[in-house]
């Protein structure tokens, strides 16, 4: 059973590891993009990372949620990760930080 203490830095390390992951197509990270929608971890050391795509054709939509499963699963104390994509609500541009939208020059 993990404390509360650990439990924040492991998803503090999950973050991080997302923002090593960029999309094929925009030049910024998954994370920074929005398509992070939520990371859990639960007492046992196991993550769940429910996530979205910017597109249902989007070509990485294979290979996409496998490289953060395992960058994810490289993270101390970390048992298992489970990735769920999901479309619900639809991304949109409107949800990438605005790190992201300087960037990409959207403002």
């Amino acid at each position: 059973m993990l404390s509360e203490e650990t439990m924040i830095k492991i998803g503090e390390d999950v973050v991080r590891e997302l923002s090593s992951i960029y999309d094929p197509e925009i030049p910024v990270n998954i994370y920074e993009l929005g398509l992070i929608y939520d990371v859990q971890v639960s007492e046992d050391g196991d993550v769940k990372i429910l996530m979205t795509l910017t597109s249902p054709n989007c070509p990485v939509a294979e290979s996409l949620p496998e490289e953060v499963k395992q960058k994810v699963g490289t993270v101390d104390e970390v048992k298992d990760v489970e990735v769920e994509i999901t479309f619900e609500p639809t991304w949109t541009k409107d949800m990438m930080s605005e790190e992201a939208r300087l960037e990409l020059g959207m403002f």
